[in-house]
This record gives structure tokens, sequence and C-alpha cells, in this order.
């Protein structure tokens, strides 16, 4: 090699690590009642660390998935090939249990899959759609036993079995979503897609979805009006909104109707299709009683939007390691970058940045864990889910992109694997209701169930007296839900969401982090940039947080 083209001073490869090895989950597993999972989350971030696993998930985006409409012969088709990488890390995933397995009923089993999902969400995040789809759908199946029976054991299964074919053939299966449409996005009432009664009980469906992801699914949960109801016109006597099983194979092993239109052409997420599906005549089996679409899915919009609050945390540690092994093995100006006291705080922001919404995530899969049998439990989960979806999605872009420039112009060369990473973390804030939809439900949640916010306050209260910041801000918080007016919707998802995420880290984490994330945070005495925490911390302490395995 010519002398001109020594290669020194740059970082090694990040691999071979445990992805696990993070104190703030760990001691959140513990927690929250599933210590007993430990080892299998660290086997866990042990192949999330592994070079198979990264060049999975790496193939899995070169090689983006492609819509086959039509066979050969001219036969409709509506298939979408993926990469073998794709195929392994979501077998991988449904075999460790994050997809529809976690409602087998273990007290602690929900936490442990949180955090199993937090940690393998780290490999790459696209893959885990269909798993997240598919945990959720399992609750919102079970209003209709008929067909939980003849779906669900598949759909609990820890068997991967890709390829379109008859669900009572197959011993897993996944599940998968149709409910926004291109007139109405979130506002799911305005739906035209239209449901017609078939003499056997089915129902057949006219429409055209707009986001449908996963489409190798085998089944789907998709709304439709039913009785003549028009959520085009808001004209129509009918009952209205209603959920419907869609399976991709009908039980006689014919396919049902299901043409996709296209693929969308993503700005992140690539691994992972998303298609625009078109029902004409396509079989729907009813899930709860028509005109109750919105409330049959409930149950599993709030599993969706704990897992959006999942894969942010999981986007925000694994860019904090990133930027933190880079900062340990690059010099500049004589020194390491770790030992340069801006970098350094910097890095500390991050961190707490981080460890923050791995506190607030870990503690609602605790609730979601609790509620079936806790009222308390179910009624923080219902604020806490809102705020934690709303605010840990929300900045895990700010995290990434800070992480990202800590590379330098490495960091902006898709090897690197931040451009990914920084492509992908805008989308938790968009899937399952974008920031302004979870803050409107918030207001709902405070104007309509004085349950939710009494478990609100009995948690965030479980600190006071510990920091006298935390208590004024606690107080400020009040006066303020005073004025619940839309326009201050964001401010109190902010400000909610932040008070719990400082009660949560002064009664649980280290000293230096509870006081530069209530210094900085709950006090307002930071900048608009990372790296402006306040004077005094302990960025030592903080930098002890980092998950580097």
């Amino acid at each position: 090699m010519a002398p001109t083209h020594v290669v020194a001073n740059q970082a090694p490869d990040l691999v071979g690590f445990d992805a696990a090895a993070d104190p703030p989950l760990l001691e959140a597993l513990e927690r929250e009642g599933a210590g007993w999972a430990l080892d299998d989350v660290h086997e866990t971030g042990r192949r999330v660390g592994s070079a198979e696993v990264r060049e999975w998930a790496d193939a899995a985006h070169r090689n983006e998935p492609r819509l086959r409409t039509h066979d050969r012969f001219g036969f409709r088709v509506d298939e979408v090939d993926y990469d073998p990488g794709y195929h392994a890390l979501l077998g991988e995933a449904v075999s460790r249990g994050f997809a529809g397995a976690v409602w087998e009923g273990r007290p602690g089993q929900h936490v442990a899959r949180a955090a199993g999902f937090l940690v393998w969400s780290q490999a790459e995040a696209g893959h885990g759609c269909p798993v997240s789809m598919t945990h959720a759908v399992v609750p919102a199946l079970r209003v209709a036993p008929e067909l939980f029976a003849q779906y669900g054991p598949g759909l609990m299964s820890r068997a991967y079995q890709p390829g379109l074919a008859d669900p009572s053939s197959k011993t897993g299966l996944l599940a998968g979503m149709g409910m926004t449409e291109k007139q109405g996005g979130s506002d799911v009432r305005t739906n035209t897609t239209t449901a017609t009664p078939n003499a056997d009980g089915s129902y057949s469906l006219t429409g055209h979805k707009w986001f449908t992801s996963a489409p190798m699914c085998d089944v789907f949960l998709v709304l439709a009006q039913t009785g003549g109801a028009s959520g085009a016109t808001g004209s129509g006597g009918g009952a209205g909104v209603t959920c419907f099983l869609v399976p991709r194979i009908l039980p006689d092993g014919t396919r049902n109707p299901f043409a996709i239109q296209r693929l969308k052409d993503k700005l992140g997420n690539r691994s992972n299709a998303s298609s625009e599906p078109e029902f004409d005549g396509t079989i729907g089996f009813r899930v709860g009683d028509e005109g109750r679409g919105v409330r049959t899915i409930i149950e599993m919009v709030a599993c969706t939007r704990l897992d959006n609050a999942l894969g942010s945390a999981a986007g925000m540690r694994d860019a904090v390691r990133r930027a933190v092994w880079h900062a340990r093995h690059r010099s500049a100006f004589g020194s390491a970058l770790i030992d340069k006291p801006l970098m350094r705080a910097v890095l500390a922001d991050l961190t707490v940045e981080s460890e923050a919404a791995v506190a607030l995530s870990m503690r609602l899969a605790g609730a979601q864990d609790r509620a079936a049998t806790d009222e308390h439990e179910a009624a923080f989960r219902r604020i806490g889910v809102t705020l934690g979806k709303y605010w840990i999605c929300k900045r895990q872009t700010a995290v990434v992109g800070e992480a990202l420039e800590c590379l330098g112009g490495n960091g902006f060369v898709e090897e690197s694997g931040m451009p990914r990473l920084f492509r992908e973390s805008p989308l938790n804030s968009i899937w399952e209701g974008s920031g302004n939809v979870n803050a409107l439900d918030l207001l709902r949640v405070l104007s309509r169930e004085p349950a939710a916010v009494e478990a609100y306050r009995a948690e965030v209260e479980l600190a006071a007296g510990a920091d006298h910041r935390l208590d004024a801000a606690w107080k400020a918080v009040q006066d303020d839900l005073r004025d619940v007016a839309e326009d201050r919707a964001r401010w109190l998802a902010e400000r909610l969401a932040i008070v719990l995420q400082g009660s949560l880290l002064v009664r649980h984490a280290p000293a230096a982090v509870a006081d530069a994330f209530v210094g900085s945070r709950v006090a307002g005495e930071h900048g608009a940039a990372f790296g402006t925490l306040p004077r005094g911390v302990d960025v030592d302490g903080i930098l002890t947080r980092v998950p580097l395995g």
C-alpha cells in the first residue's frame, strides 16, 4: 500500500457486542417484574451485536421489497418478494416471542417482551412492523371467539412460515392492518371502503386502502363502512365503521381479492413493504359489532403505540452507542474525542435523553402487564401510552441527528449505519397517529377520563419531596391543566411527559442522571441544542450508562 493511503485514526467496526448490556434497561426489567427473562434478553442482545444479524439487516435494505402483481400467465398474484435477510430477521423475532406469543399469560411477559423488542429493534427496524402488528391484533381478535379459535393459535405461535397458503395449513401466522385511506388518514371515520353482508355471514368489501404495510401477512384487520353509511359524505343511515378480518387466502384455499396497486417509495423503513391494496369483492369476517370498529381496535392501538415508543427508545440507544464508540476511538487535536469536555457534554446529554425514553417505555410495559387485573395500572396505561408515544417518538429524530453529527462526515456516509437510523427516526411519530393526533387524544383523556388523570398524579407524586425542582414543575403543570384548549395540547403533552420521566428517574436512576434530567428538562436549564446541560452535572457518572456491551 502506498504511504499516502495508510489508514489510521478510524474507529474499529462496532461488532461482537451485547446490545442488552444496557444498565437502564436491565434495571427496568427487574423493577417491572421480569427479572426471570434476563438470560433471554442478553442472548437477544448478543445476536443483535453479531456480524451475521448485521449482514441480514444490511441485505434487507440493499435489496428492497419487490412487487409482483401477475404471474407469467397473466393471473394476479399480488405478492412481494423480500431479501432472505428480511426473512431471517423476521423469523428470529417471531421465534423469540416478540409477535403474538406474549399473550400466553405468564406474569411479567409483556415487560420481558418489551425489553427484548427494544433490544432486537436495534438490529433493524423495518421487519418490526409485522411483528408489532401481529402482537397487537391478538387482543382485538378475542372479541370474535370463533375467529380467534380459527386464527389465534397461529398468531400466538413462535413459528414463522413465509408465503401465502391456507392459514389452517400453517403453524405460524402474521397479521397486518388496513385502517387508513387516502382521503382521511388518521380520521378513519371518513373511510369510504364499504362492506356488504353475504348470506353465509361474511361480508364483501369494496375500496382502496392507502397505507397497508407488510402485505404478505396472512390476515389483516381492516375498517369498512357497513349498513349504507358513507364516510365521505357523512350521509346514510347505516351502522358505520366496522372492523373486519381479511385473510389473504380464504378457508377454501382460494386467493381473496387483494389487488396491490403499488409499494410506497418511503423516506425510511425501506426493508418493510408498505402497499396500497384494492378490495373488489374481498371477503371479510366481522370482528366486533357493526358500527363499533374504532372501539374494537382501541386495545390494538394501545399496543402498537407502546411499540412505537419502544422502537424510538431503541433507535436512540443505538445512536448513542454508535456516537460514544466513535468518540472513544477517534482522536482530534491531540486527544481522544471522548476526553474533550464539549464532546462529553454532548454525549452525556444524549445519554440522559435516551435513558429517560427507556425508563418511561419500560414503565408503560409494566402497566401493560398489570392492566388486566389492576384498574389503577389500566388507567395509568391509558394516559401514559399517549404521552410516551407523543414525546419519546418526537425526541428520536433530534437524538439521532445529534449522534450522527458526533461522527462528523463519517456519520453522513451510508456505510456508517447512521443515515439509515436517521431516515428511520421520524417514522414512529407518524405511525399510529401523528403528534397532533396523540396530543388531541391527551385532551380527550384529560376531559373524559378522571381515573387516568388520577393515576398519572399518583405516579408522579411517588417522587414528591425528592427534588424541589420536580415538585415545582408538577405544581406548575397542575396549573396548566386548568386550560386544556386545543392549541395548548402539545405543550401539555410535552410537560406531562417530561414531569413523568423526571419522576421515574428521580426514583430509579442514579443521581447523576436524575439531577441532569431534572435540571435540564424539568427545570428548563437547557439550551435548544444537545450539549447544554446545567453546570456541575456528573458527566462521568452519566456516561457509565451508555449501552456499549
